[in-house]
């Protein structure tokens, strides 16, 4: 019995498909609520997860793309971007993202995020991000995550 896609996957999956990604979308029996929860569930490094996590810039809404491995360093990591950088609330990353937290996924959002990529992504082969709901997720590479979303690689420890 085939199971059919969140809208907000199916609209990931179309933003992938639109930016020249294969947008294969794949739902996760359970929700997994952890990077460490999604990497059991797939057999991955935790590493190999990506949070996706909005952040305010000043008063500007970003989004960070993290390492599952790694927590972002508020100061360290504003000061690269050349500002004050905090945890944006949950209305301010829904209304963003168009996306529940646990799903937010790396594209496919309402407004145009400027999009910070944790460049220690690249120590691996294959990456998973989820797509839009806490129960999809997708397989990319840092170098396709770079391009589709327009990103710039920083250090976010």
């Amino acid at each position: 019995m085939s199971r059919l896609l969140h809208p907000n996957a199916a609209h990931v999956a179309d933003t992938l498909i639109s930016r020249g990604h294969h947008g294969v979308v794949v739902n996760s029996p359970e929700g997994t609520h952890t990077a460490a929860d999604a990497a059991a569930a797939l057999g991955v490094d935790v590493g190999a997860i990506v949070k996706s996590m909005v952040f305010l810039l000043g008063d500007e809404p970003v989004l960070l793309l993290v390492s599952g491995a790694h927590n972002v360093h508020l100061d360290h990591t504003g000061a690269r971007l050349g500002g004050t950088l905090r945890r944006a609330d949950l209305e301010t990353a829904k209304h963003a993202t168009g996306q529940p937290i646990g799903g937010i996924a790396p594209v496919g959002h309402p407004t145009n995020l400027e999009t910070f990529i944790d460049q220690d992504l690249a120590d691996y082969t294959e990456i998973w991000a989820a797509a839009g709901h806490p129960n999809t997720i997708f397989r990319s590479t840092f170098t396709e995550l770079l391009r589709i979303t327009a990103g710039l690689a920083i250090d976010v420890r």
